[in-house]
């Protein structure tokens, strides 16, 4: 009897651990932090949110930070570009609407990578991703790239109101800022960011 029960609760734990690693992005290993380009690209894909700040419409142009699920790319064919899908009935559409200027900030904590580092410290990486937030066209192949990319990794998505009229966005990056260790800012252009190719796979079911 203590076998069967063993061997039952092995299954269910081995179950549960496949749909863990189903919905997340898996890397052959954490990229060096001195490869400043791959480390970036690594942070966004392997991120599912972060704070994504808007010049308030309603606060006099006040910067406005809020909690936002995001996307760059379905497993193993990430962009490094995220896409967003949001509602005006959230003061961020709104605002993107008003005044395209935006930063989403992404922290290496919520990926349980930084040991024991606080947030805060250099030792757990974060980036700043400062651009445009435009709306894409919804008929267009890059709106349907992107529902794509954040319908899989955020699968709830599909079921939200249609009443509330979600649309998808993107931020058009303009610059970058990422700390990743000690000794400040590592020098990234938009460019060497968007052109890094990553060595991605993903575990299917």
């Amino acid at each position: 009897m203590k076998t069967k029960v063993f061997y039952c609760c092995l299954v269910l734990f081995f179950l549960g651990f496949q749909g863990y690693v189903d919905a997340r992005l898996l890397l052959e290993s954490k990229p060096d932090r001195d490869d400043t380009a791959a480390y970036a690209r690594w942070l966004v894909s392997q991120n599912s949110w972060g704070i994504l700040t808007t010049l308030s419409i309603e606060l006099e142009g006040s910067p406005f930070g809020n909690v936002v699920s995001f996307s760059d790319g379905v497993p193993g064919k990430g962009t490094g570009v995220p896409y967003f899908y949001l509602t005006t009935l959230d003061p961020t559409a709104r605002n993107a609407l008003k005044d395209h200027r935006s930063s989403l900030a992404i922290s290496e904590f919520p990926l349980g990578t930084c040991s024991n580092a606080d947030p805060e410290s250099p030792v757990c990486a974060k980036i700043t991703l400062t651009g445009r937030l435009v709306l894409l066209e919804a008929n267009s192949k890059e709106a349907e790239f992107a529902r794509t990319a954040l319908f899989t990794k955020h699968p709830e998505m599909k079921g939200w109101p249609k009443g509330h009229d979600f649309q998808v966005f993107k931020l058009e990056i303009e610059d970058i800022f990422m700390i990743n260790w000690f000794g400040g800012p590592k020098p990234l252009t938009v460019d060497q960011y968007l052109k890094y190719k990553m060595n991605i796979f993903a575990i299917n079911k």
